[in-house]
């Protein structure tokens, strides 16, 4: 037998005896502890960590060890979370870490989390949702994470805003927003909030307003992240331009590059001139077309005014312009028959 046959028996061997090491234990765990042990999900009383992976036959609420820390569901497709998802016979939980992630849920119901007031992680990436209730996240006060990437419709994007401005997030200190196409930042407000990181890259931003623009400088410890939005590099761009110049909240400043118009595509932001994002030129020549426009008018205007006051005079010089047309017409036509009169040419000859 060579010596890569032998490596690759004694590799079998471990980890078949490795499996049947962790079988055994998981039955021991399932059979001493007074919990009960949810199937098909997995937890070692040890690791205070239970898992739930690809499985139809979960539902919710789902009954789990009350020591289990860490509670992970993924691939359960689970279509909404009611109210109490996770609050098994009035007892609150010791979860503090929650991952929801691609299980297609679309509706998170009011006091959906109630029960869980210890949680500090809460992912919600990668389900479809199009349904946030305004009290959706109740319950929920001492959460410090919330991740919503890839997960938003548009109606639940206007849900968010909403569920956002609620007093129920005060500690939230970390909320991811990547890849929900967001045209716009959906939270109104900061100061019901603890936040000191805000992600929202690789949206579908093209300008900041004003309005946030003040919420960033009321807000100071407020990192943002911006990178992968398509920016409108024009003059509705000009506060956040100076924002970015003078203040350091936007983590990956440098990494902002401009997509309209094309000829300013793939440009930094940050390396725009003064010039680009000038809202008194625009101004100026605009205002410079109106008043082009409202002296061609008057213009009009004045022309018809002449034209009416003289309409009399008009009137007599078209009609003695027709007379004068008239009797040359008919010098022409006498002529013309004379010139045409056979009789003519006996005479000539």
């Amino acid at each position: 037998m060579t010596m890569e046959r032998k490596y690759a028996w004694i590799l079998y061997v471990s980890n078949l005896f490795r499996t049947y090491c962790n079988a055994v234990l998981y039955l021991l765990v399932c059979s001493v502890s007074t919990e009960t042990c949810p199937y098909p999900c997995s937890y070692f009383e040890d690791s205070t960590n239970v898992t739930c992976l690809d499985s139809q036959e979960i539902e919710l609420p789902l009954v789990v060890p009350q020591w289990t820390n860490t509670l992970i569901l993924r691939g359960i497709n689970i279509s909404a979370l009611p109210e109490s998802s996770f609050l098994v016979n009035g007892t609150d939980m010791e979860l503090k870490t929650l991952q929801l992630s691609w299980n297609n849920i679309r509706e998170i119901k009011a006091n959906a989390f109630r029960g869980l007031s210890r949680l500090q992680r809460l992912d919600l990436s990668h389900n479809k949702l199009t349904i946030v209730s305004a009290e959706a996240f109740c319950g929920l006060e001492d959460l410090r994470f919330l991740c919503l990437n890839n997960t938003l419709m548009s109606s639940g994007v206007r849900d968010l805003t909403i569920a956002l401005s609620n007093e129920c997030l005060q500690n939230l200190q970390r909320l991811d927003l990547a890849g929900n196409r967001l045209k716009a930042i959906p939270i109104a407000r900061f100061d019901n909030l603890n936040l000191n990181t805000l992600v929202l890259t690789n949206n579908s931003i093209e300008t900041i307003g004003i309005n946030n623009i003040s919420s960033f400088n009321e807000h100071k410890k407020v990192r943002i992240y911006l990178s992968m939005n398509p920016f409108k590099c024009n003059c509705e761009l000009q506060a956040f331009y100076y924002w970015l110049k003078n203040d350091s909240q936007c983590a990956d400043s440098s990494r902002l590059l401009c997509a309209l118009p094309k000829t300013k595509r793939g440009i930094p932001v940050e390396k725009l001139l003064k010039e680009d994002t000038d809202c008194i030129n625009a101004e100026l020549e605009t205002v410079s077309y109106v008043f082009l426009g409202i002296v061609l008018a008057l213009i009009g205007v004045v022309f018809l005014m002449v034209l009416y006051l003289n309409r009399g005079g008009i009137k007599r010089w078209l009609n003695n312009i027709r007379d004068a047309c008239r009797d040359q017409m008919e010098v022409y036509h006498y002529r013309y028959e004379q010139d045409s009169d056979p009789r003519l040419e006996n005479v000539a000859v």
